[in-house]
């Protein structure tokens, strides 16, 4: 588990097909390393890899198909940056939230646009993604942690403050930027104990109902 608060960013040194997935190595200089080993689970643009190797400050991933799929690594290239962060330790400060680095989709960048000392981003979210995010909820956009500030017909926008522009890859941005998304954890598996039939809404008699009160 992650908590989106991204602890370094670090850079692409090689990218090797191997057997129709990846190696992924990354040059993770600026990132505390002294409990790294073998096995542990390091979030990369918000989604979980496995260590396979390490040397010196760079560190290897496999990265699946599964992998390749549903997130935006396969378009990783020798040179781009990527949000780092550790798996959380039992007792760490949750300072952003919940989150298990299983990317549920891609969205795109629409707007980029500067407010006051902030920028304002918007970004185009799949139909299947929409019912998850909700304005004030949390929504984690490669690896961040952010708070939705406005949502739309397909589209949310959330609001960079100038620390995160410069601790985080959301300064590489532009207009077209594919990024992994991953929903508020909580929404998610709320729906699925919701009962099958989604027209009866929420209402006390309903949670009564399925037994939740």
């Amino acid at each position: 588990m992650f908590t989106g608060i991204i602890a370094a960013l670090g850079r692409v040194e090689s990218v090797q097909p191997s057997g129709g997935d990846l190696r992924l190595k990354i040059d993770a200089d600026k990132l505390d390393l002294n409990d790294v080993k073998l096995g542990d689970s390091i979030a990369v643009n918000g989604v979980c890899l496995t260590v396979v190797d390490i040397h010196g400050a760079q560190l290897s991933f496999d990265v699946s198909r599964e992998s390749l799929e549903r997130t935006s690594l396969g378009q990783a290239t020798p040179g781009s940056s990527v949000n780092l962060e550790k798996a959380m330790a039992v007792g760490d400060r949750l300072g952003g939230h919940i989150i298990s680095g299983h990317v549920d989709g891609l969205g795109k960048v629409a707007v980029m646009e500067a407010s006051a000392r902030s920028v304002k981003c918007r970004v185009e979210v799949p139909a299947n993604l929409e019912r998850y995010i909700a304005e004030k909820g949390s929504i984690c956009i490669d690896g961040t942690s952010l708070t939705v500030n406005q949502v739309g017909p397909g589209w949310f926008e959330v609001n960079i403050i100038p620390h995160t522009m410069q601790e985080t890859i959301i300064s590489d941005y532009k207009t077209g930027t594919v990024v992994n998304l991953e929903v508020d954890l909580i929404a998610r598996y709320l729906e699925r104990l919701l009962p099958e039939n989604k027209q009866e809404g929420i209402s006390r008699e309903t949670l009564q109902k399925h037994g939740f009160i």
